[in-house]
């Protein structure tokens, strides 16, 4: 680490929480600046990123065609809170009623993913009359304190008052199911486990189901194909509705389809995003069915939910997205990605698992020929990634998972620049 940036760092650690922690352990990057698909840090040294601010920066850094629209909004007006009425706010929620599936309509803007998280337990709790929220283990939902009760990661539980109305059951995660299952047992197995969960810890009634399309820090693990469509008639049986936590997974980032619940046929009841739908301004959003959102009464306002600039860098994200075909680009070029992954895990026996949709991949690091997470390796291999000028992220209970989520604008050649360096990254951490 230079001494430009220790100077930095040093400054850091004396006015910031210990909590706020950086990737890169005693070298963290500094940030200078950023443009499209590249980081500068304080040093001078250019990154190709493939992390994006965990997924946020969806059509990549300074994208002039949301920065001028932000500029042109912060100079008309720049807060006004939910309390006034706005064109933009309504635009944006009339944009995301068109394209959510089935019956969503209604929108509710906040600052962030825990908040629009948040929300959506307390419309589903109103609407059902039950308290009880059923959620997987490996996920994330935030840091609030019923986000950190949602999220089965127990780093990431760190407050110390737990909702006692959440409950886990087993997730889908392929990989690690036990004793070799194939798709369909380990489907049968979670049925079995949201059964007895339902009739040991609760009632029989639930306020909600949540879950990610794809768990985000829980490592990318997609589920198998037919789990929503098996789990969805329990959920009902049960008087609950199902949230779709789309904070990760929404806006184009699986290929194809604007939101990640959709690669599996299910209409959700409740949906909530932020990260990638205003390209990195802090957003949080839900959008419920016209009965559901009704339920929740009472008086209510976000201050921030809605302000107008972010508004601006919504509806210029989603407009971008739709006007340059970025849900096919991304699909597209996650397939490219994924091709070269695969080649990267039968060529080196510490790649256990190779997964994702789109452009949100994953690839989970083991001791060699083993299940055995290998934490240390990963961190390495970042590490020798940023080495070569590649940014990507991590994740999984185990800190074993590499995560890797271009914006969703990336070009064939970048794509293939970052192959190149995870190769070398691989071949560096080989032994």
């Amino acid at each position: 680490m230079s001494q430009k940036t220790a100077d930095l760092k040093a400054r850091h650690d004396a006015v910031l929480f210990p909590a706020v922690t950086q990737y890169y352990g005693d070298s963290p990057i500094a940030v200078d600046h950023a443009k499209d698909q590249y980081i500068w840090d304080i040093e001078g040294n250019r990154y190709l990123d493939f992390f994006g601010g965990v997924l946020t920066v969806s059509i990549g850094h300074a994208n002039d065609y949301v920065t001028e629209r932000m500029i042109e909004q912060i100079k008309r007006v720049q807060h006004t809170s939910t309390l006034y009425l706005t064109e933009l706010m309504v635009q944006v929620a009339e944009k995301v009623a068109a394209l959510a599936p089935g019956r969503l309509q209604k929108c509710y803007f906040t600052n962030s993913g825990s908040e629009a998280n948040e929300t959506a337990i307390l419309a589903a709790r109103m609407y059902t009359g039950n308290n009880t929220i059923i959620a997987l283990r490996h996920a994330y939902s935030g840091r609030t304190t019923t986000a950190m009760s949602i999220t089965a990661h127990g780093t990431w539980r760190l407050s110390p008052v737990i909702d006692p109305e959440v409950r886990h059951v087993r997730a889908p995660y392929a990989y690690r199911a036990p004793f070799e299952m194939t798709e369909e047992q380990l489907i049968e197995l979670c049925v079995q486990d949201f059964e007895e969960v339902l009739a040991t810890t609760t009632n029989g009634k639930i306020a909600a189901f949540i879950a990610e399309p794809i768990q985000g820090v829980g490592g990318f693990v997609v589920p198998p194909q037919a789990y929503f469509k098996r789990i969805m008639p329990l959920v009902k049986e049960a008087g609950g509705v199902f949230i779709a936590d789309e904070v990760q997974t929404g806006w184009g980032r699986t290929g194809s389809k604007w939101f990640g619940i959709e690669q599996f046929g299910i209409e959700p009841d409740i949906m909530t995003f932020a990260k990638g739908m205003a390209n990195g301004a802090p957003i949080g959003c839900t959008i419920a069915t016209p009965e559901i959102a009704e339920a929740l009464q009472g008086m209510t306002f976000s201050t921030f939910g809605g302000n107008p600039v972010t508004m601006a860098a919504a509806l210029a994200t989603i407009e971008y997205i739709e006007q340059n075909d970025l849900l096919t680009n991304a699909a597209e070029r996650g397939q490219q990605l994924r091709t070269h992954l695969e080649a990267l895990q039968a060529e080196f026996p510490y790649i256990g698992d190779v997964r994702g949709m789109g452009l949100m991949q994953g690839v989970e690091i083991v001791q060699p020929n083993t299940k055995t997470p290998d934490p240390a390796r990963t961190a390495a291999f970042m590490n020798a990634a940023r080495q070569h000028g590649l940014l990507i992220g991590k994740g999984g209970l185990y800190g074993n998972v590499l995560r890797i989520a271009p914006h969703l604008n990336v070009s064939a050649e970048d794509i293939e620049t970052g192959a190149q360096i995870l190769a070398k990254a691989a071949a560096d951490v080989a032994n």
